[in-house]
């Protein structure tokens, strides 16, 4: 978890909040997230909202967080500082 600030563990899942100007920078940033997670096969569910995008990331069939779990929140971390 040291090498992925912001992120939480609740309920056997990562969960990060993101903050964004607004809507359009929010969506943009999804969208670039959600290319990222299909590339891996890897599907978080995703809460959009005015300004805002939230991830939970886990493994459904394992029942928790896996090393794949990690994987992709550092790849949505890796694109946080690049949407405007």
């Amino acid at each position: 978890m040291a090498s992925l600030p912001g992120w939480t563990v609740e309920n056997e899942r990562l969960r990060r909040a993101f903050s964004f100007p607004d809507f359009q920078s929010a969506l943009d940033f999804v969208n670039r997230a959600g290319a990222i997670a299909e590339e891996m096969g890897h599907h978080p569910d995703i809460h959009l909202g005015w300004g805002r995008a939230a991830f939970e990331i886990w493994t459904h069939d394992a029942g928790g967080i896996t090393d794949h779990d990690f994987e992709l929140a550092r790849r949505i971390d890796s694109i946080a500082g690049a949407v405007k």
